[in-house]
């Protein structure tokens, strides 16, 4: 049985150069997928926000437009210093 030849430094550091920037490439994507997973649970906070506030307007049998000029109201009466 024939023996493999021994690699060179320069033939290990290739390699391992290879393995490197082949572990970068798959922690790039994983980032990837979490920032997009991120953005869509951002975007569904923000809609279950907006459903609560929903709720307590039903609730007080408000209109959004109602909430506008109420938080208009209530904002010209307050100075900041």
């Amino acid at each position: 049985m024939a023996r493999r030849a021994r690699r060179t430094p320069l033939e290990k550091y290739q390699e391992e150069l290879q393995e490197v920037q082949e572990s970068i490439q798959q922690y790039e994507s994983s980032l990837q997928t979490l920032q997009e997973r991120e953005k869509e649970l951002q975007e569904q906070i923000m809609m279950e926000k907006f459903k609560e506030v929903n709720e307590l307007l039903e609730m007080q049998n408000m209109s959004l437009d109602d909430l506008k000029g109420l938080l208009e109201t209530e904002g010209n009466g307050i100075q900041i210093a």
